[in-house]
């Protein structure tokens, strides 16, 4: 692919990606962006594999294009944000600090980007790319892939009642 059609592409994929961060309130939109350069600095060789989905807006940070490899991920809905950590069951957590009870997710709810660079949360994010079966690329920057778009989704901003 020659590099004017592969920065056209990432520019589409780039403009893509911020019509669905559009979509949240405000506070979550610069939540969603703040983390993902978080991520960025931190697996900076890592996809970005992104699925609009119906339940979630989901950014995962994998080793590879495939799903399968993926190591963390920016979940957002209406009503907030977290740090999904895909085999997150399996990490040892001495700091207690991931949420869940599924058989392998557990989550970090996040309320600013700076949690991102909390130790006990860098170690997990270390961790969990030890981990995988599929170690990132050594050098090189990751790449944005749009997976999946859905279009029937459920509203990224909350509802306000009328009384």
């Amino acid at each position: 692919m020659k590099s004017q059609d592969a920065a056209a592409v990432k520019a589409r994929a780039e403009r893509e990606l911020a019509s669905f961060i559009s979509k949240f309130e405000p506070k979550y939109a610069k939540l969603i962006k703040g983390c993902r350069t978080e991520l960025r600095r931190i697996l900076p060789t890592a996809f970005e594999l992104v699925y609009d989905n119906y339940n979630f807006f989901v950014i995962g940070y994998c080793s590879s294009e495939r799903a399968s490899d993926c190591i963390v991920s920016i979940a957002a809905a209406a009503n907030g944000v977290v740090l999904s950590f895909y085999h997150g069951a399996s990490l040892p957590d001495p700091s207690k600090i991931l949420e869940g009870s599924g058989k392998q997710n557990r989550f970090i709810r996040l309320v600013s980007a700076s949690r991102l660079s909390e130790p006990e949360v860098l170690k997990l994010i270390a961790l969990a790319a030890a981990r995988g079966k599929t170690k990132l690329p050594s050098s090189g920057s990751g790449h944005l892939v749009i997976k999946s778009v859905s279009g029937k989704q459920r509203p990224r901003r909350r509802t306000r009642s009328v009384v």
